[in-house]
């Protein structure tokens, strides 16, 4: 057994479990002494592992444990449903199967771009550019984008050392498990308003071609909350696969997004209009926030003021930290994802933002039109360049496209919502009940709270109710940044326990880089944006307390979460050299093992059938979709 392991009880649970995998697979030796690994259900047959090359032959030798597990997957599964290592690092017993790991490096790598590519990116830049101007809010969203690689290093550091079922089982485990309380709650709020928001935001969309005097918005809400549930209840391979091919139609979107913009800003487009970079010279690249507070100071507070759109883009792309529970082989997948992260924030975000600017003035009537046009294609900022050059057809093509970024942002939401509110059960700071999964992993009574929550969307049916959904976007943006703020910390945590105890960060599968300082920076960041998001409601001739209250709602929310847990609990903050660095760890050592072996076997495959379909995506196309 390997020496990692601390639990007495996953450690039995592990022999008992290989005990079983012996008995159901046939162990038989080759003639040169190696073992082959005969698996009677039609897998793959390994082969002789000495005819592997070196480094499968080093892994195989590493311990004679490793010898004698014959399906490592398979072992991680039956593991799973029996055992839950929970925060505090100890082992409960679940009712049910628990969450299966059938989510490939693929999934995960286009689910956490994906899961951030919507309305906040297509339709909220429009904001951002008629508040600031061109270059604020490309500075603006360069730097946050900052922020949001180094959330994603925290977390895929802390999801690919012990992958657990949410940020509370983090928080919980590294800092306190008060902060995983709060965190846990935060988060779920989020995503229990975000569905209702993009399902009601799904209505809007469809009214850019049917009026809702034609046909009542409640249909379409129905129609799109039937198909998410019905994907949601099939299982998260499903989930993950129809994700996969959602995300990548996304990025095709934004790719052919970033072509037109590109074409149109060097005249290409009907009007053979050049535009370069007139418009950063008038009006001008940045813009005063009002008549009355303008000059430096002005450009300056309307810079300010465009952190919170910023924010609302990116959030979502933390999701990894969520579907690494149902991921197989973390230490490839996670990794994988976040070292992408960094391109795809520099191209879908950084990129499309800068030619957007080249495009549009800050001061466009239709720009402006457009802050009021609800989030159908006519509200996006790209529509109105497109519309500038002459181009008559494409703004219904790009509501589908819009149509079909709510869908997947709809659709990905619920299911975070149910894991987040799974996480929290697991942990023990929700109801048992809403641990219960179904013999395919499905958490079914947590997908059925978020369903209920869901079902708010019917407020949209009264035209005077759509405001409402307005000041929950603003609701999200303050959680969303809380869990944020609680990434960070619980990160802090991670490096501490780290170095106290010894643990070699060199040898992990992925290490963030720039640490300490890239953490520090960018929670001292957030922090700041936390507090000045919604400094503008004292800006104006009266105070708008609704922005207020729903930009700030958050703070004091979290705060008695926190505190509220802490006192009833008696919980304390966990010291460094008593935290829990090894319990569970095993299993996705053991996992990681038999991911190179199959990595090997790939590269064998690859290299024997070039110009495949396999070798085609792993060649061209794994680094984009």
């Amino acid at each position: 057994m390997a020496e990692s392991i601390q639990s007495t009880d996953i450690s039995h649970t592990r022999i008992e479990i290989d005990n079983i995998a012996v008995q159901q697979k046939g162990l038989d030796s080759s003639q040169d002494g190696g073992i082959k690994f005969v698996d009677q259900t039609n897998y793959n047959i390994y082969g002789n592992l000495d005819n592997m090359g070196d480094y499968s032959k080093d892994y195989y030798e590493k311990s004679q444990y490793q010898q004698q597990n014959l399906d490592i997957e398979s072992n991680i599964s039956s593991l799973s449903s029996t055992t839950s290592i929970t925060s505090t690092g100890g082992s409960s017993p679940k009712h049910t199967d628990g969450l299966k790991k059938n989510l490939q490096a693929r999934h995960v790598s286009m689910i956490a771009i994906g899961g951030s590519l919507g309305t906040g990116l297509l339709i909220g830049t429009g904001t951002s550019l008629s508040a600031a101007g061109p270059a604020s809010m490309f500075i603006a969203y360069s730097f946050v984008g900052i922020l949001v690689f180094f959330t994603m290093a925290a977390i895929g550091e802390m999801a690919s050392y012990i992958p657990m079922d949410g940020f509370t089982s983090y928080a919980s485990r590294y800092v306190d498990p008060a902060l995983g309380f709060a965190v846990g709650y935060c988060y779920l709020f989020k995503y229990l308003i975000l569905c209702p928001n993009q399902l009601t935001a799904a209505s809007l969309v469809i009214q850019y071609w049917i009026d809702r005097d034609t046909v009542n918005p409640g249909v379409w809400i129905t129609i799109f909350l039937v198909v998410i549930v019905i994907i949601n209840v099939a299982g998260v391979k499903f989930f993950g696969e129809f994700e996969f091919w959602l995300s990548s139609f996304k990025v095709l979107v934004m790719l052919g997004l970033i072509l037109l913009m590109f074409i149109l800003m060097l005249g290409g487009g009907p009007d053979h209009d050049r535009l370069g970079f007139r418009y950063w010279q008038h009006p001008g690249a940045f813009k005063p926030y009002s008549d009355a507070i303008d000059g430096s100071v002005g450009k300056f507070v309307a810079f300010v003021s465009v952190f919170v759109y910023a924010l609302f883009a990116y959030l979502g792309i933390e999701l990894t930290g969520i579907v690494a529970a149902e991921a197989y082989n973390p230490r490839k997948s996670v990794p994988r994802a976040v070292k992408l992260t960094v391109w795809r924030i520099v191209i879908f975000y950084l990129v499309t933002i800068f030619l957007l600017g080249m495009c549009v003035a800050y001061n466009d009537p239709r720009l402006l039109a457009a802050k009021g046009a609800g989030t159908s294609a006519a509200a996006s900022p790209f529509v109105v360049a497109i519309q500038n050059s002459g181009i008559r057809v494409l703004p219904h093509i790009f509501n589908a496209c819009v149509l079909i970024f709510v869908f997947s942002a709809c659709n990905s939401d619920l299911y975070v919502g149910s894991r987040s509110l799974y996480s929290l059960a697991v942990d023990g700071k929700a109801p048992a009940i809403f641990k219960r999964t179904t013999s395919w992993g499905l958490p079914h009574y947590s997908l059925g709270v978020c369903v209920l929550f869901a079902l708010l969307a019917y407020m949209n049916v009264s035209s005077g109710s759509a405001q409402v959904f307005n000041y929950f976007v603003n609701v999200v943006s303050i959680f969303g940044l809380l869990s944020w703020i609680c990434i960070f910390i619980t990160y802090i945590g991670f490096m501490r326990a780290v170095k106290v105890q010894g643990v070699d960060r060199s040898k992990f599968a992925y290490s963030a880089p720039f640490q300490p300082y890239g953490t520090y920076f960018s929670l001292a960041w957030c922090v700041f944006i936390a507090f000045i998001k919604n400094f503008t409601v004292f800006l104006g001739h009266s105070f708008d307390y609704k922005n207020f209250i729903t930009g700030y709602i958050g703070l004091p929310v979290f705060v008695i979460f926190y505190f509220g847990y802490k006192f009833i609990k008696k919980t304390k903050i966990v010291k460094s050299h008593e935290v829990d660095l090894f319990t569970g760890k095993e299993v996705f050592d053991q996992q990681e093992i038999e991911g190179k072996i199959l990595d090997q076997e790939k590269q064998i495959r690859l290299r024997e059938n070039k110009f495949s379909l396999e070798w085609i995506y792993e060649k061209f196309l794994g680094n984009i979709f």
